[in-house]
């Protein structure tokens, strides 16, 4: 091997490390925001503000990792966000009309439980009909909306049962800032706690590993004996679960149950999980820089007014941020593809 070849990693340098592990390049991003915004807006730091961050992460966290768990079968799900409104309203219809009042326990059971059965529809159509999961999701985002408002209702309830309305003031921590209580919401811990255990089970069990072969090569599996369709479904299902979680704690959080709410979202979700590093491709992907992803997403959104930046610009940067979570893996492969043509035989 030349020495212009065997010099050719040490000339990479920072950037060759940035583009290989993009939860670096996050957290650099991240932490370039939030001082940014710091010197704006010094309120930026106070703990009232980090917490209603903390909390807004939470829906859009857990749509997130659903996504990015089909995403890395080399499909995707557009469709959770109607998925999540589905399941909060229907929920929350269901525990009006039967004056529930025991644990709030069956009220998220009933959630997941519907976001599930949304989500086997999404994986069933793709698998038994051979149809792009991107088609397919982008019509089951009209159909569940459409369904909703159709034959289940259009009313928005203000007074939520009293389990969603209990569960909006679980807290973790309660400090004093500047004179008022503030407090840390308990669905951030819940979020930390379900990516801990995706994390664990897309890394130590035969599930996660057949997940990312699929994505990386469907073909590959296949002959290695993977259940394809099964596994691929699994990933809808799931994600559909994870979204009836979502949409549940958003309603409970935001003390309004209302079937137009969420809509859009699909967007921003996709594009947390893309500037994540997960591949649109299949494959590649990882809990910790979807969760990066997400709270990128989230700090840039939510602190636009605090600094004086007009919100209708939040989708601007959303744009930028799906260009900007689709550009890097591309000059990443640009990047290995040069260094793959300075090989030089001996």
């Amino acid at each position: 091997m030349s020495a212009q070849t065997a010099a050719a990693p040490s000339r990479q340098g920072f950037l060759g490390l940035l583009l290989e592990r993009r939860e670096i390049l996050l957290v650099t991003v991240v932490i370039a925001t939030v001082v940014l915004f710091a010197i704006a807006n010094p309120s930026f730091l106070s703990l009232a503000h980090l917490f209603g961050l903390g909390r807004s992460t939470v829906y859009l966290g857990l749509m997130a990792l659903g996504v990015m768990l089909v995403l890395l079968t080399g499909g995707i799900d557009i469709s959770v966000s109607a998925i999540a409104v589905s399941s909060m309203y229907l929920t929350t219809v269901t525990l009006i009309a039967f004056d529930y009042q025991g644990t709030f326990l069956l009220a998220v059971a009933l959630a997941v439980a519907i976001g599930a059965v949304l989500g086997l529809v999404n994986g069933i159509l793709v698998t038994w009909l051979k149809l792009p999961s991107l088609i397919v999701t982008i019509g089951t985002l009209t159909l569940y909306r459409g369904a909703l408002l159709a034959f289940v209702g259009t009313e928005r309830f203000r007074t939520l049962p009293a389990q969603m309305a209990e569960f909006s003031g679980f807290a973790v921590f309660r400090t004093s800032d500047g004179g008022r209580l503030v407090a840390l919401h308990g669905a951030v811990l819940i979020l930390v706690v379900l990516a801990v255990v995706l994390a664990l089970a897309l890394s130590r069990t035969w599930w996660g590993r057949y997940i990312y072969a699929i994505g990386d090569n469907q073909g590959a599996a296949e002959r290695m004996g993977v259940p394809v369709a099964r596994i691929r479904i699994t990933a809808f299902v799931l994600s559909g679960a994870l979204a009836g979680l979502a949409g549940l704690f958003y309603a409970a959080m935001s003390r309004t149950a209302d079937p137009a709410s969420l809509n859009g979202v699909e967007m921003m979700v996709l594009a947390a999980v893309v500037l994540g590093g997960t591949a649109v491709t299949g494959g590649r992907g990882s809990v910790l820089g979807t969760l990066l992803g997400v709270l990128l997403i989230t700090i840039v959104g939510s602190s636009l007014v605090l600094v004086g930046i007009p919100t209708a610009w939040q989708q601007l940067f959303i744009g930028l941020f799906v260009l900007f979570g689709v550009g890097i893996p591309a000059l990443r492969e640009r990047r290995n593809e040069r260094r793959r043509g300075m090989v030089v035989s001996e």
